[in-house]
């Protein structure tokens, strides 16, 4: 063997080894955003159970605010069966929204506001609230990560190569950040 024959094999096992390292990371990280995903699906599983009895009690209440509280049962059920990322994090916003008017009711019946059953599940539905926010940051970290990674120089080839896209971020609609009015 000649010696560029040498530097010529030598390249290749390092070009090789390049790519294998860069594989292998993206294969970790797409298993990371998949696992961080699964653990906001744990916390909103948690939300699903909770939204029932929220509701019921609520119920109780306010009985002419039958259709909102219907909304959010409707809202529940839609992103309890979404199909994919982009269908749960449009319509968990949705229901997110339509959470958020339930308290907005809440705060006009003094004996509901009260209620220990409800201050119970209020305060229950908040520590789920803030454990999906802080599954939402994970989740995000990592899709950018990820993301970033798929779109870097070397790393893109193999992105291409082996059909490594991007992934989208767990989001906020605009619509979503805005307060909620209830009038009477």
């Amino acid at each position: 063997m000649t010696i560029f024959s040498i530097i010529f094999v030598g390249m290749l096992v390092i070009i090789f080894s390049i790519g294998v390292l860069y594989y292998n990371k993206f294969v970790s990280l797409r298993n990371m955003v998949e696992e961080a995903f699964s653990s906001i699906d744990v916390q909103l599983k948690r939300r699903y159970d909770l939204i029932p009895n929220l509701v019921e009690t609520v119920k109780g209440y306010a009985k002419h605010e039958q259709s909102t509280l219907e909304n959010v049962v409707k809202l529940r059920n839609l992103a309890q069966s979404s199909e994919n990322i982009t269908d749960k994090i449009k319509n968990e916003n949705m229901l997110t929204s339509a959470l958020r008017s339930v308290f907005a009711i809440a705060e006009s019946y003094p004996d509901l506001k009260a209620n220990e059953n409800f201050l119970s599940l209020q305060s229950s539905l908040n520590d789920i609230e803030n454990n999906i926010q802080s599954a939402r940051r994970y989740y995000n970290a990592v899709v950018k990560e990820y993301n970033t990674l798929c779109e870097s120089f070397p790393s893109v080839f193999i992105a291409r190569m082996f059909h490594f896209g991007r992934k989208e971020f767990f989001t906020i609609d605009e619509d979503e950040k805005k307060n909620v009015k209830v009038s009477f």
